[in-house]
């Protein structure tokens, strides 16, 4: 799975949402989406614009730098290509073609981002490590594969290591505010990544501090009852 985060604005780019996120990706979907989410130049992988949301790039462009931006043009026409180019997008996506163009077009437009990208620095504690550049996650040796949820739970709890994330915290930062992430669903993902951790036998580094959240460290940490 990608584990790559993309930014859907406008109505026909968020109805493709759970075909995204099938495909292996985390959406944000809608400026509430880009407004709850902190630090987006550095979370956000790639932008899809419907049609009519065209106008937000420029802001889009200050917002995020160097980001991908996916405009849908409809049809493959070489005024849709123009118009495209003079908007300041990166590529186009063709609605009338259905999801699988625009599958295509994320993959390419993210593969030329990681070339163009410096190596970013391992995300590491104990031997757990997590590559931003490329999303790899590795225990020891042992390659996890991990759903695109999962790598954004695990990468935030990476960032914080050593800290307690509050399931709040989790829910804004993961599930961009869905108030359909229940503490219950929060649970699950992290018994989902403990599992995937844990696989070979190796020892626990995701901590549940009682009444508080998660805490990912290579000791238990010192903070009241935890499991």
């Amino acid at each position: 799975m990608s584990g790559a985060l993309l930014l859907l604005l406008g109505a026909d780019a968020e109805a493709l949402a759970s075909r995204l996120e099938a495909s292996g990706y985390g959406v944000i979907c809608g400026e509430a989406g880009l407004a709850a989410t902190p630090e987006p130049q550095s979370r956000i992988d790639l932008v899809v614009l419907a049609a009519d949301a065209a106008e937000r790039i420029a802001a889009l462009r200050e917002l995020l730098e160097a980001v991908p931006i996916l405009l849908d043009e409809g049809d493959d026409t070489l005024e849709g290509r123009v118009h495209c180019l003079s908007t300041g997008a990166d590529d186009f996506w063709l609605s009338s073609q259905g999801p699988s163009d625009l599958l295509m077009r994320v993959r390419l437009q993210l593969d030329l981002r990681r070339r163009r990208m410096p190596p970013s620095p391992l995300l590491q504690v104990a031997d757990l490590s997590l590559n931003p550049s490329n999303h790899e996650v590795k225990r020891g040796k042992r390659a996890v594969a991990l759903t695109a949820r999962e790598y954004q739970l695990l990468l935030l709890l990476l960032e914080r290591q050593g800290t307690v994330v509050s399931r709040e915290q989790i829910q804004r930062l993961v599930w961009n505010d869905d108030r359909g992430a229940s503490s219950n669903v929060i649970e699950v993902y992290v018994r989902y990544l403990r599992q995937k951790l844990e696989e070979g036998g190796e020892r626990r580094l995701i901590h549940t501090i009682r009444g508080r959240g998660y805490c990912l460290s290579e000791r238990m940490p010192p903070l009241g009852q935890h499991r």
